[in-house]
């Protein structure tokens, strides 16, 4: 078969990890090795739709500049190598993912989900476990979903949280353990949902860390319903935060919270950069949605890299600073109340401080995307969206906005983040109003 191409550029983003030609999702097996970061991700080479799950691979030493490399895991004995993440032992960089089959039993088609290892001595070529798979056995009130082990080293244990559904529909995350990534002890249920509706009947992408003394369970839940303008999409990304107990994690306030608001976030990971920042990267589109770029040979980018920051019960996120290696130009640098600009480019960096009530319209050709904050109450409308709405109870907003070729990320300091996809082929144009006056930045960006 030959692999898909990019057959017309017009989408293509400048700064960002995306597919360059084939279909990508879920970031897998981010991790800092050997001088470089790391990006493995839900690739399939042969068509810009969804298909036999491979996983691609770039690598950067600065967050911002990305090498293609060769995939890395292609599925052989498996219908598809899906999602997991990875961790050093040995000095060897070892990829823990799920292998998923489909097997024909008395004439009906079933599913199985088990976790496998793939070891590399250079971090570019693979070799998988003649023992896999190291873990096959799911609690017997499991449903066959059973998939994306995130694994970390726990000071000479190695762990990993497996997403998974009850045999009665609940999400939920298992917890297992080795001292060889080979043989794994089952330890527990650490969490699962209250109701589906409310929290989900499967959680995708588990990923369990500490960051301010808090243990956080980041995951993407399916079948929340949508309440009070929150949970939108098809499917949510969100966190739980409480303390990991005798392998429970204890939730003393229990809530649900969306990691981001915007209409194409999913499936986030994150990792340790080499100096100690938690950093995480999403899938920046969601399941069921027209991809316009389908048509050019491609689909799928990933969200720019972000580093966490846990406030209180409330995640955070911001770009890396590593953007600034970005700034070619200042394009623009004023005061205003009312201002308008038509923008020459769109992979740019924008920052704002407005005080009190504001409006920020982004127009993509015919596609527009307007932030407005009124009294405490922040509004993204996006065309041919659902509007989605939060509180913000701070007079002062001030704003970090990464535009790219299709995309927008609007980060909110001390408030929520919005990732977008955009696909107007015609001028871009910037729109500001506030009641007073606001301090605007604008970055041309380049790679």
């Amino acid at each position: 078969m030959k692999k898909s191409k990019v057959t017309n550029f017009r989408y293509t983003p400048g700064y960002h990890v995306y597919s360059r030609g084939g279909w990508i999702n879920d970031p897998n097996g981010l991790i800092y090795y050997q001088g470089y970061y790391h990006v493995f991700f839900q690739y399939y080479p042969y068509d810009s739709k969804w298909g036999p799950m491979h996983w691609g691979h770039r690598r950067s030493k600065d967050l911002v500049h990305w090498e293609e490399l060769p995939v890395a895991l292609t599925p052989t004995d498996e219908e598809g190598c899906f999602s997991g993440s990875a961790v050093v032992y040995k000095d060897k960089l070892c990829l823990i993912y799920t292998a998923h089959h489909v097997i024909e039993i008395d004439g009906k088609e079933q599913v199985f989900q088990d976790q496998c290892l793939a070891t590399s001595d250079d971090g570019v070529n693979f070799t998988k476990y003649e023992g896999n798979p190291i873990i096959s056995l799911a609690p017997e009130d499991n449903s066959e979903d059973f998939r994306d082990p995130k694994v970390w080293d726990a000071g000479g244990i190695f762990k990993i949280v497996v997403g998974s559904r009850t045999k009665d529909n609940l999400g939920r995350v298992l917890l297992y353990e080795s001292v060889d990534l080979k043989n794994w002890i089952f330890k527990g249920e650490i969490a699962r949902a209250t109701t589906a509706t409310d929290e989900g009947y499967m959680w995708e992408c588990p990923d369990l860390f500490r960051l301010n003394g808090e243990d956080v369970l980041i995951m993407s839940p399916q079948g929340i319903k949508p309440r009070e303008g929150k949970f939108k999409n098809l499917h949510q990304t969100g966190y739980l935060i409480g303390k990991l107990k005798n392998n429970y994690l204890a939730i003393p306030k229990r809530e649900f919270k969306e990691l981001d608001l915007g209409h194409d976030f999913y499936a986030a990971q994150t990792f340790l950069a080499p100096d100690g920042r938690r950093l995480l990267i999403a899938w920046m589109d969601m399941w069921e949605k027209k991809l316009p770029e389908q048509a050019d040979g491609w689909a799928g980018m990933l969200t720019f890299p972000r580093e966490l920051i846990l406030k209180g019960e409330t995640l955070y996120m911001q770009p890396v600073a590593e953007i600034a290696k970005l700034r070619s130009k200042l394009l623009a640098q004023t005061v205003q109340t009312d201002w308008q600009l038509e923008l020459p480019a769109r992979r740019l960096e924008l920052q704002i401080s407005a005080h009190t009530t504001f409006t920020l319209e982004i127009s993509y050709g015919q596609e527009k995307l307007k932030l407005s904050k009124s009294g405490e109450v922040l509004t993204l409308e996006k065309t041919d969206a659902d509007k989605r709405t939060t509180i913000y109870e701070n007079n002062k907003t001030e704003l970090r906005i990464l535009m790219d070729t299709s995309s927008v990320e609007i980060f909110v300091k001390g408030g929520p983040t919005f990732s977008e996809r955009l696909y107007g082929s015609k001028n871009t144009k910037l729109t500001f109003q506030s009641e007073k006056q606001a301090e605007i930045l604008v970055y041309k960006l380049e790679v």
